[in-house]
């Protein structure tokens, strides 16, 4: 966006011209309005309305408009807001005039452009049409070209002052917010900001110029590399002989080999047949043992078989005798529940009987009591009555109340019981966890090999061992137990977390090797056992400097050691350890990963376990694995067994803690258990009461409702009767219970005898019985037993048949593959070389194939190695030699003019700064200047002091009645009218220092009276005349006092609705 610019003295080409002014605004949507049409004039415009009346949307639509963030106007975050409630778009439309020298494309716009910013709830649009209403762009690009030609900044509070900003100025008394306030108006602020950035960029050419420089060292290294290769050749002859010797005493090491796998294939054979009379014995064994076995089987189930027969008659009687008790226990009981029947029957007549003589009575009595007295005294009593009903009710709700507070205090305490004995559940998993991880640290300090992968690489090492003789060569692993740090144990978490698995891992020389290692994990139980093939003949890695990631940090590899080069070659291979570096904490780790750009960089780990990588554009950060347990390749236990067993201690005091807490809870719930009891019982109380008094009532009010009628000699007669009927009716129930009492005793009677004769049964084969089933237990053990050597012969049968057998064929076949390959062996070793000429040379040396191999394999590769490597000649090396030299050269010149170019730009950047700061002194001093000049209309004079260095801007006003002491009064000393018109005079200075073809200003008179409200508003229109641009002022306050005028425009926004 452009912005306002700043001369010495203003030039009022737009009052001529009128390019830019605003002649018509429309909203719709907009914040309050719905659709609002306003006309300007191109000199004064007042709009005025009551509060909330939306003028101050008018001004927020202006600079939406001119492409002012949502933030920017400090009456929304997003554009969305904007729009009315209920409403899914909102429009703004600002046209401008188009006229003059000073229009903006006129060829294409016209006399007038209208800009118009759509606002919907996921976008927003910004269209500029011509003076016909045609669309002519939307592209921000062009509004921003619209903008910086008209020289219109509405972030400028000089151009458009917006309420909150009015009252900052107008109200706030703080130096620096004033200081604020000129630099950003003067335009100070941004031109200071851009030289500032100018300055961090020359820094970064710098930096990039410093590492352009730090480039060349590489290629500097490479020119000594030259220097040894040339010294290095003549190493190679030497290197071709000691070869062509490992080659003889290789082929002869292999016929070697073959008479040793002859010698122990000849004791294996010999071990095998030695098993087989052995396994003959046992299978004997166990056929004596199995004939046996079947004879006592056979003579058990002849005995069960007898037995049965003898037991089966009593069993059929003891099922007659318990289904008899069943049927007579079921008589029994349906006689005594219709005993119970007929009992309850003949209450419920007898309590009838005695309602009857109650009605009766009652009766009589409400005869004799029929005179006006003792209604009086019932009516007394009634009133009393149901006083003490009310009151029963009110202690009754009381008691309700009380009770629905308790059981809401158990339910929080049964709450906070559940959290405590959760948390308690929580500490003791933890401690759990942690004791374990202290007997897993023990047993690793025990034996460091359990560290990478428990027991099961223990049981795998055994196996290993036990087929040793069948490998080409003995696996490496795993690779943690070969590893050890180079500087403490301070890394030792990083270190773990960036190689991982491979840790566990195992290396084998080729895919035989592999299969066979396969076969003693799954025998050891070890699934999924990760191995890695690898030449174990490859030397050690030499890894060039410029291959490495270029920081102060360490790498993975360069905190390990290890005796074994293979170890550290498969870590380079597969775990990349060479690109991998470690840092202390995440900040720094973050930096590293992304903002450094390090060469050679692939993964970044912290201390903490956090890890860090970035592909293409995208940026991984990985949070530390909380399962995992780290300081497996700690060189000591000790300090990590006692931190973890500190730990342990204190989880443990913090479970106690818990479980005492927990204690106090429940004694607490208890009490309050007791305490809801007592009130339960209370309320029960207060129930019952409460129901006796009702009842007392209604009896009072039947007695008094029954005073009114006679009782009837008829109403007697007829109860007295119903009393006969009903005693002659208990009589019959009474003699037929008498009958069913007898029934009972003869069901009793019955059921005892059939129960002792089942008892005796049980008791006479009882005998009978157990020994049944003692000889059924004894059959189902010789079963067992018959089985279990059935199967133990089978087994050796099956061991003999395809083990032994099988394994005796197998060695003796192996026998004589070797002799064949022996021979073999001899005839080719002959050709090589005679064996006269190995005893010359040394002999048998012990040295294995293998291991001849392995150095063959290491000497081969380095002749080739150095073949390849100086495959040229000394000369085509040193002609190399110096094409390097003069590269390095012409880089070395291209970077000193780089510099240089720097040097002139940061010398040019000086020259500007200090031109910026003689003209902010300039501005400074224009500013109190034409502050004075407004000032002195009134007679007043003033001061304005700047201070760059601390950013403080202060006003110093001399009112006409200091003049005999001279005294200089600060702002904060002057009245309300004269601090509002002293601020006033600032602002005007600061307008007449800015150019822009229209100004706005909202509620600048905020906290001004009437008289310094009527001197400011006629300075403000003397002033907006005189200067000779499109003024736009809001107030909610009355403006009639502001003097009439042809280039003054007042106009009042419709009242808000309610």
């Amino acid at each position: 966006m452009s912005d306002s610019r700043v001369y010495p003295e203003s030039s009022y080409s737009f009052q001529q011209s009128g390019a830019g002014i605003i002649t018509r605004i429309r909203l719709e949507n907009f914040m309050c309005h719905s659709s609002l049409q306003i006309e300007l004039g191109e000199w004064v415009n007042f709009i005025t309305g009551q509060n909330g009346s939306g003028k101050s949307a008018i001004l927020t639509a202006l600079c939406i408009a001119f492409g002012c963030r949502a933030k920017g106007t400090q009456r929304a975050s997003t554009l969305k807001d904007f729009i009315k409630t209920g409403c899914s778009y909102a429009l703004v439309q600002v046209e401008l005039k188009n006229q003059g020298g000073d229009a903006f494309k006129p060829e294409i716009y016209g006399p007038s452009i209208t800009i118009e910013r759509r606002i919907t709830e996921s976008s927003g649009t910004t269209v500029l049409k011509d003076h016909q209403g045609k669309r002519v762009a939307s592209r921000r690009q062009e509004l921003s070209e619209l903008v910086d030609h008209f020289n219109i900044d509405v972030e400028n509070p000089c151009v458009v002052m917006s309420q909150d900003k009015s009252r900052e100025f107008l109200h706030s008394g703080n130096d620096k917010d004033k200081f604020k306030f000129f630099f950003k108006a003067t335009l100070l602020q941004q031109v200071n900001d851009l030289l500032q950035s100018i300055y961090e960029h020359l820094n970064k050419a710098d930096a990039l110029v410093v590492e352009l420089e730090a480039a060349i060292r590489p290629i500097q290294l490479e020119l000594l590399e030259l220097q040894g290769k040339i010294k290095s050749m003549e190493q190679v002859e030497q290197i071709s002989l000691q070869a062509q010797q490992l080659k003889k005493k290789l082929a002869w090491a292999w016929v070697y080999d073959v008479d040793r796998q002859l010698q122990e294939q000849t004791a294996k054979i010999g071990k095998l047949k030695d098993r087989i009379p052995a396994c003959q014995a046992k299978i004997d064994a166990k056929l004596r043992k199995l004939e046996l076995l079947r004879d006592c089987f056979a003579k058990k189930k002849t005995q069960i078989a007898v037995m049965v027969e003898k037991t089966s008659e009593v069993r059929r009687r003891k099922d007659e005798l318990q289904q008899s008790i069943s049927l007579a226990t079921k008589e029994k009981l349906e006689l005594e529940q219709e005993h119970g029947r007929r009992n309850i029957s003949i209450q419920k007549m007898v309590k009838r009987v005695k309602l009857i003589e109650q009605q009766i009575q009652d009766i009589h009595e409400q005869h004799v009591k029929n005179t006006q007295a003792e209604e009086s005294e019932i009516e007394e009593k009634l009133k009393e009555l149901k006083h003490e009903v009310d009151s029963a009710n009110s202690t009754l709700s009381s008691l309700k109340e009380e009770e629905s507070a308790l059981a809401e205090e158990l339910s929080k305490g049964m709450n906070e019981i559940r959290k405590i004995a959760d948390e308690i559940e929580d500490y003791e998993k933890k401690y759990r966890e942690i004791t374990s991880y202290v007997r897993e640290l023990q047993r690793n300090q025990t034996n460091k090999v359990t560290a990478f992968g428990g027991d099961r690489v223990i049981s795998l090492l055994r196996a290993i061992e036990r087929q040793h003789h069948r490998f080409k060569r003995p696996p490496i692993g795993p690779i943690g137990a070969h590893v050890t740090l180079v500087n403490g144990d301070r890394w030792a978490p990083a270190v773990e977390q960036a190689i991982g698995k491979l840790l566990n891992a195992f290396i084998v020389t080729d895919h035989k090797d592999a299969l066979l290692l396969r076969n003693c994990a799954r025998d050891s139980n070890y699934n999924h056992l990760q191995i890695i093939i690898y030449d174990f003949a490859r030397p050690r890695m030499r890894l060039p400097q410029h291959m490495l990631p270029q920081t102060k940090h360490p790498t993975t590899l360069s905190l390990l050691n290890s005796d074994n080069p293979t170890v550290i070659n498969v870590l380079v291979d597969m775990g990349n350890v060479e690109r991998q570096v470690l840092v202390t904490d995440y900040d720094e780790g973050k930096a590293v990963a992304f903002e450094q750009r390090i060469s050679n960089l692939k993964e970044v780990y912290t201390l903490d376990g956090h890890k860090m990588f970035s592909r293409g554009s995208v940026q991984t950060i990985l949070p530390s694995n909380k399962k995992l347990r780290t300081g497996r390749l700690c060189s000591s236990y000790d300090e990590k067994i006692k931190d973890l067993e500190r730990e342990a201690s204190n989880v443990q005091e913090e479970a106690q803690q818990c479980r005492r807490r927990k204690r106090d809870s429940e004694e607490t719930f208890q009490d309050l258990q007791h305490h809801l009891q007592s009130v339960k019982r209370k309320c029960t109380s207060a129930e019952r009461s409460l129901m006796s008094k009702k009842l007392a009532l209604q009896d009072v009010k039947n007695s008094l409702a029954a005073e009114a009628s006679q009782p009837s000699a008829s109403t007697v007669d007829e109860l007295c009767q119903e009393i006969s009927s009903i005693q002659e009716e208990i009589k019959e129930k009474e003699i037929s219970i008498e009958n069913i009492r007898m029934s009972v005793n003869e069901s009793e009677a019955k059921v005892k005898n059939l129960k002792l004769s089942f008892e005796s049964l049980c008791e006479s084969a009882k005998e009978e019985i157990e020994a049944f089933e003692k000889a059924e237990r004894e059959l189902m053990e010789i079963e067992k037993d018959l089985h279990s050597s059935e199967a133990e012969k089978a087994h050796y049968e099956s061991v003999m048949n395809k083990k032994v057998y099988p394994d005796i064929e197998k060695a003796e076949k192996e026998y004589e593959e070797l002799n064949v390959l022996h021979k073999d062996s001899c005839r080719k070793a002959s050709i090589i070389c005679p064996e006269s000429e190995i005893e010359a040379l040394g002999g048998r040396d012990g040295s294995t194939p293998e291991q001849l191999s392995a150095q063959l394999n290491k000497l081969n590769q380095r002749l080739q190695h150095e073949s390849q490597r100086y495959s040229e000649s000394i000369e085509d090396l040193r002609m190399l030699y110096e094409e390097k030299e003069r590269k390095i050269s012409r880089k070395q010149q291209t970077y000193k003019a780089f510099r240089e170019k720097l040097d002139a730009c940061r010398k040019a950047l000086d020259l500007r700064f200090s031109k910026f700061q003689r003209n902010a002194t300039l501005l400074k001093r224009q500013l109190t200047w034409k502050f004075n000049g407004h000032l002195g209309k009134k007679g007043i004079s003033g001061h304005i002091k700047i201070s760059y260095e601390e950013k403080t801007l202060s006003i110093e006003v001399k009112m006409p009645q200091d003049a005999s002491s001279r005294t200089v009064r600060d702002t904060r000393g002057l009245s309300g009218g004269e601090r509002s018109f002293s601020t006033l005079c600032f602002a005007l200075a600061l307008h007449d220092m800015t150019e822009a073809p229209f100004r706005a200003m909202d509620e600048f008179d905020v906290f001004m009276d009437a008289v310094s409200r009527k001197i400011s508003l006629d300075t403000l229109v003397d002033f907006a005349l005189a200067q000779g641009s499109q003024w736009i002022f809001i107030t909610p306050h009355d403006i009639s006092l502001v003097k009439q005028g042809q280039k003054i425009k007042k106009q009042q926004m419709a009242a808000p609705r309610p």
